[in-house]
């Protein structure tokens, strides 16, 4: 078992940058995979970047990629999204998630951190 922490959210304007971070304990030694979600109003939860816990592997959705950059720090147990060029569209309350070496898909998962991006 794991707590997801979020932080780091706000309103910013389109071009701005943002960090979240997502801070990560318990069960720690087991994770696999931590992964960034977001939820726009009205739409579907989607998928927006994942990274290894050990190693370096990131992977990005198509409308972030290039944008956006998953980084992790194990020292501090925190993942961070750190997004660029933000857009309004990018407007979504945004979550962490993570996988354990043992599921099959995301299991654990952080309250959420509003990102709202003004025109």
């Amino acid at each position: 078992q794991v707590q997801l922490v979020e932080s780091g959210g706000g309103l910013v304007q389109a071009g701005d940058s943002l960090r979240l971070s997502c801070a990560v304990s318990g069960r720690t030694f087991s994770m696999y995979v931590m992964g960034w979600f977001r939820q726009a109003p009205g739409k579907e939860r989607e998928f927006v970047g994942s990274i290894r816990w050990s190693g370096s592997y990131t992977y990005y959705a198509e409308s972030v990629r290039g944008r956006f950059t998953i980084s992790r720090d194990n020292a501090k147990n925190t993942v961070y999204l750190h997004m660029n060029s933000l857009k309004p569209e990018d407007t979504a309350v945004y979550y962490c998630a993570g996988r354990m070496t043992t599921q099959a898909q995301f299991g654990s998962w952080g309250q959420g951190t509003q990102v709202t991006v003004s025109s």
